[in-house]
């Protein structure tokens, strides 16, 4: 594409389809959720009180049907679990969620045939959270340090120091 053609989203989702990058970021979030314990454990919680399984005869029904029912019960719920899992994942600052957007601008700019900017909206939110930190130390540090010197006491430590060097030691103070 030329730089002169417009970027579409369905642009830029297209070559991420084409060059496997959603099956990887699909991938990534299936391990997460897998690995996620507080997902599980809801899950189970939910299957452990479920109607169908504490409902007087659940013992003699077939695995089939009790699967079924379980299925027919506690499908919504549990999918909608997943999915907000999903989208907190998707929407995070740090991990995945920036690894996402830094994957789609990289595609965006590759499409357009521009340069990527020195720092990406992401890296621009953690550069001011670098200069932020940098500035406190500065600050804390500064405050141990000795006073700073006014611009006339500046010159006059300089007027004296070549004067000494010159051998000029009968006037060490110099007013300035």
């Amino acid at each position: 594409m030329s730089s002169s053609s417009v970027i579409t989203p369905e642009d830029v989702l297209e070559s991420l389809m084409n060059d496997g990058t959603i099956d990887a970021l699909r991938l990534k979030i299936i391990n997460q959720l897998k690995a996620n314990e507080e997902l599980k454990s809801t899950t189970i919680k939910m299957a452990e009180e479920s109607k169908v399984l504490n409902t007087p005869g659940a013992e003699k029904q077939t695995k089939r049907e009790l699967f079924d029912a379980l299925r027919q019960e506690l499908e919504g719920p549990v999918l909608e679990k997943a999915s907000k899992s999903v989208w907190e994942l998707i929407l995070e600052k740090d991990g995945l969620g920036k690894e996402i957007n830094e994957t789609v601008e990289r595609v965006f700019y590759r499409l357009s045939g521009r340069e990527p900017p020195l720092f990406s909206s992401s890296n621009v939110e953690n550069q001011m959270v670098v200069e932020k930190e940098t500035e406190t130390k500065e600050t804390s540090s500064s405050n141990t340090e000795a006073k700073k010197r006014s611009l006339s006491e500046v010159n006059h430590s300089e007027v004296t120091v070549r004067k000494k060097k010159q051998g000029d030691s009968s006037n060490d103070h110099v007013t300035p």
